[in-house]
């Protein structure tokens, strides 16, 4: 296996460059969907009536089912061409976008969430896949990435402002139609100016692994939703047991198949693991933008445009971060460059962690912006080594593994952290409330801090202040319960890039492999002829 972190190859010319234009356009629309349902969120609520759990849902399962779908549609990528799914899928994104503007209840929400979530699936692998094709000089592979990631944050910089424009002027529905006319964007150019890519001596998918891959991950993360709902009980823990044993029974028969749907022989690469763990632990903590966007709405009383606008410095900081972190790389070795940035992170957390009901806006978008602009080195160069580590032929596997760790990450990060916050505000907020409310208004208040709003709104004011006071101290206190949790994360993740990636050069110094790339061999030596056929 070729060093794909150092080696020079030849440089791209203006076909690559303007393609990839063309490849930003699908992490905008996966962007543009995650930001502005963060911000609509209240407003579904209020509107469809879901409760806590089917808030969770709705932001998560998106995420969960383009978590599990990953691996599956990277490896589809390479047998049956990388451009061709990316079509596929962004079509299916249209439809699905579409069915989500119109949901009439919650529940249907929930449902075309999860379709969206298949069809974006196909979209982020593809388009990381297909950089590792047009770009083979590392430097330029790096500057490329880094484009692609700001694509992501311009995404996360207009979903805000267009979808709080929109939330004040249509329906909630409205900002799903939002990625319709990128989706008709992608279909036009891409036949044009991506070049086609498939692996000819890629065996059949299989669809064990496929089923067991699923199996792995959706039970689990039913049991984790489950237990944050209504507390430790046998069917939940069984139903995380049952994903853990079909997690380990996926592995193993990776290992055993010739043709497998996820090649475990990537983890041999030191480097490959480490990366691929932190754009996993990194992503957990998006879990805070949730708090921090329903801070600005609930406990400040911003309109969903002025929370977005709010939200702009954060997400200015990112898009610097991430132009200047492949220009660094090539002067810093990755593992120091990544552990000051991650310390940098971890200066926003302990801001955040210092919040108050009342206490303005200082503290949050600057601590908001430390934690975007220290996380860039790690997300930028994480994403590079994933899919330089591996060889030409498996970049839509790797690269489905660097998106689905970060899709997961995120995904359990809200799910695990939103219920932590969750249950932090009931606990504080019980023993908050006024007394002489309703059965129903307690339950609202006690719900969730949307659900207080409302319940507030019947009361007469005295009663309603008291228990406004009482909702919003009790959510800034889960705020910063989350926020400590993102703090310890930044602060051990740090420690282990430094020792792990130590021995990683940096980007594009030399040809030959870096100090420490024993560990590399094993994917070579490892004898593909003792593995047994796809679905034997």
């Amino acid at each position: 296996m070729s060093d794909g972190l150092h080696a020079a190859g030849p440089k791209a010319g203006i076909r690559e460059w303007t393609g990839l234009a063309v490849l930003t356009l699908p992490t905008l629309i996966v962007s543009i969907d995650v930001s502005v349902v963060i911000l609509a969120l209240p407003h579904i609520s209020e509107s469809l009536g879901a409760d806590s759990a089917q808030q969770l849902w709705i932001m998560d399962i998106y995420g969960f089912m383009l978590a599990g779908f990953m691996i599956t549609m990277g490896t589809l990528g390479d047998r049956i061409g990388r451009r061709k799914l990316l079509m596929i899928g962004g079509t299916a994104f249209g439809i699905a976008s579409i069915l989500a503007a119109f949901s009439p209840t919650a529940s249907m929400l929930i449902l075309s969430r999860a379709l969206l979530g298949i069809a974006g699936a196909t979209l982020a692998p593809s388009t990381l896949a297909l950089i590792t094709n047009m770009f083979r000089d590392a430097g330029q592979r790096a500057f490329a990435i880094s484009i692609w990631m700001v694509g992501f944050m311009s995404g996360m910089a207009v979903g805000p402002l267009v979808g709080g424009f929109m939330l004040e002027h249509f329906w909630w529905g409205s900002i799903f139609l939002l990625g319709v006319p990128v989706i008709l964007l992608l279909l036009a150019t891409a036949p044009s100016l991506l070049p086609e890519y498939r692996d000819p001596n890629a065996g059949r998918l299989d669809f064990t692994s496929v089923g067991l891959s699923l199996c792995a991950i959706l039970p689990a993360i039913f049991g984790l939703k489950e237990i944050a709902k209504n507390g430790p009980a046998v069917a939940p823990i069984a139903a995380i047991l049952i994903g853990i044993a079909f997690g380990v029974t996926f592995v193993i028969r990776q290992r055993r198949l010739a043709d497998p749907l996820l090649d475990m022989r990537l983890f041999a690469n030191r480097a490959f693991t480490t990366a691929v763990g932190s754009l996993f632990a990194i992503t957990l903590t998006g879990a805070l933008m949730l708090f921090i966007s329903q801070y600005l709405q609930l406990v400040m009383g911003l309109s969903p445009l002025r929370a977005g606008l709010w939200l702009l410095p954060g997400v200015a900081a990112s898009v610097v971060g991430f132009m200047l972190a492949p220009l660094i790389a090539q002067r810093m070795r990755p593992a120091p460059l990544i552990a000051g940035g991650l310390l940098v992170s971890a200066i926003g957390f302990l801001l955040v962690t210092q919040v108050q009901p009342n206490s303005g806006f200082a503290a949050l978008i600057l601590g908001f912006a430390l934690m975007n602009i220290g996380g860039t080195p790690l997300v930028t160069l994480s994403s590079g080594i994933v899919v330089g580590s591996a060889p030409p032929e498996k970049a839509g596997s790797a690269a489905a593994m660097s998106e689905t760790s970060a899709e997961l990450g995120f995904a359990l990060g809200i799910a695990a952290l939103g219920s932590l916050g969750t249950a932090v505000y009931r606990s504080h907020v019980e023993g908050a409330l006024p007394t002489g409310l309703s059965a129903e208004a307690f339950e609202a208040a006690r719900d969730t801090l949307a659900g207080a709003i409302v319940a507030a709104s019947s009361l007469d004011a005295l009663a309603a202040n008291a228990l406004l006071d009482a909702a919003r101290a009790a959510f800034v206190d889960a705020m910063q319960v989350v926020a400590v949790c993102g703090l310890v994360l930044m602060l051990g993740l740090a420690l282990v890039n430094l020792v792990m990636l130590r021995h990683v050069r940096p980007i594009g110094e030399g040809t030959g492999q870096p100090e420490g790339a024993d560990d590399k061999e094993a994917f070579e030596t490892a004898a593909p002829e003792s593995r047994s056929p796809a679905g034997n």
